[in-house]
């Protein structure tokens, strides 16, 4: 119950702090956070849940512009500093765990305005 809490908060931090990047692309930080759920317990402890990859998958094809990736970014960046537990280790090996390129960590030191 608590981490869904922490979950919502995030989900509200991230509409509220990339509204602007949002209004201009079709990826809000709402989706990205219902695409990463799934992941929670493989970014914690490495259980690795069968809806994780797929919505990782989708997540990725739906970001097509610059704007969009950039959004993704962000709200992964703000949600990897504010979930605990987040095992960075597992983090970085999520992309090659589902078969996808992710440009950049999923950190909360990630730099989102390199993102192409």
């Amino acid at each position: 119950m608590a981490a869904m809490l922490k979950l919502a908060c995030v989900v509200l931090a991230c509409m509220i702090a990339v509204a602007p990047y949002a209004a201009e692309g079709a990826i809000s930080c709402g989706m990205v956070t219902s695409k990463m759920a799934p992941c929670l317990g493989y970014l914690r402890r490495g259980d690795l849940s069968p809806r994780c990859c797929p919505g990782v998958e989708s997540l990725l094809a739906a970001a097509e512009t610059t704007s969009d990736r950039q959004t993704v970014c962000n709200c992964l960046k703000s949600a990897s500093g504010s979930i605990a537990g987040i095992n960075y280790d597992n983090a970085a090996s999520l992309p090659s765990t589902c078969g996808v390129n992710i440009p950049y960590e999923i950190s909360p030191s990630t730099d989102c305005t390199t993102v192409q």
